[in-house]
């Protein structure tokens, strides 16, 4: 990884947000900090919102390159569109390119290359508009989670412990395009890791306020509790070994986020990838980083270096 001492170097950097997916205003968030940072450090960075406008910029060779904090799917900058313009047009950009963005968007392929490759993640089973859900539950027993494929930020999610709750589920999650994805309930811990360029940071156990870290408790509260690290140390070890397994798996590049959970035995199991976890001042990539002594500032100038890779 190519390390960068002077901000001059970095060109011209455009901080791209926004968009128009279902996580619009978390990447507003997420970026207004980034931006914020990267001028502290005397980075010649501006704000774009949303793809179209930096087509029009780059058309006009406004910039030299761009950090990508723009979430989500269709509108936003996690499904490897913005990487394939990027590419097609000479600009180096943060984050993981057109395979590993577009992979890792997509939660079900993000689970058959893991298991494809040994690793943990809850069983499943792949749901379209009319497949009967009743017999899929049945499959998987329940409590089960539904959820779109290809969303975030917790969009479209329903836990379900009873199978009159199902067709809701299933009503609420197929509101958001592509498929949807019916997974085994694991009871226990949630966590998450951050991987910077390509190796792994602390792990972060989260405990919510409510029952659940739903998106409430991700970017409106501040009761929910973030332990950082999140394990001890043997088990911390084991867990940043598999985030790293995980991360080089669906093809990540540059930084990216791990979910998982820990059940009530021990065992770990990988939720998914997130290759532009927010940055807001809930969001839990810069947790982990800080835990490793790397402050906000200093992780935004090594994000953006990576756009060197």
């Amino acid at each position: 990884m190519k390390r960068i001492a002077d901000a001059k170097e970095f060109g011209r950097v455009a901080v791209l947000m926004g968009g128009t997916s279902s996580e619009r205003e978390v990447s507003l968030n997420s970026g207004a900090n980034v931006l914020a940072a990267l001028l502290a450090r005397g980075v010649d960075a501006q704000p774009m919102d949303g793809i179209p406008a930096l087509v029009e910029a780059l058309h006009q060779k406004k910039f030299d390159r761009v950090f990508n904090i723009l979430h989500g799917t269709k509108g936003g900058g996690e499904d490897g569109i913005l990487q394939g313009l990027c590419e097609a047009m000479n600009i180096p950009y943060t984050g993981s390119d057109v395979l590993g963005s577009a992979l890792s968007m997509d939660k079900i392929r993000t689970k058959q290359v893991w298991l494809s490759l040994g690793l943990p993640t809850p069983r499943y089973v792949r749901l379209s508009v009319g497949d009967d859900v009743h017999a899929a539950a049945k499959s998987l027993g329940l409590p089960v989670i539904i959820k779109p494929s290809c969303e975030g930020s917790s969009v479209g999610v329903s836990r379900v412990f009873n199978d009159a709750d199902l067709d809701a589920a299933v009503e609420l999650a197929a509101r958001y395009p592509g498929e949807m994805l019916m997974e085994q309930l694991i009871e226990g811990g949630e966590y998450t890791i951050g991987v910077l360029e390509g190796k792994a940071l602390a792990s972060i156990h989260i405990v919510p306020a409510g029952e659940y870290y739903d998106y409430h408790s991700k970017y409106i509260s501040d009761e929910t509790q973030y332990i950082c690290p999140g394990l001890p140390d043997a088990e911390e070890k084991v867990v940043q070994q598999l985030a790293e397994k995980a991360f080089a798996g669906v093809g990540c590049r540059g930084w990216a986020r791990i979910d998982f959970m820990r059940d009530k035995n021990g065992g770990i199991f990988l939720l998914e990838a997130n290759t532009a976890p927010g940055m807001t001042s809930h969001s839990l990539m810069p947790k982990s980083a800080k835990a490793f002594g790397i402050d906000f500032e200093s992780l935004c100038w090594r994000i953006l270096e990576s756009s060197f890779a």
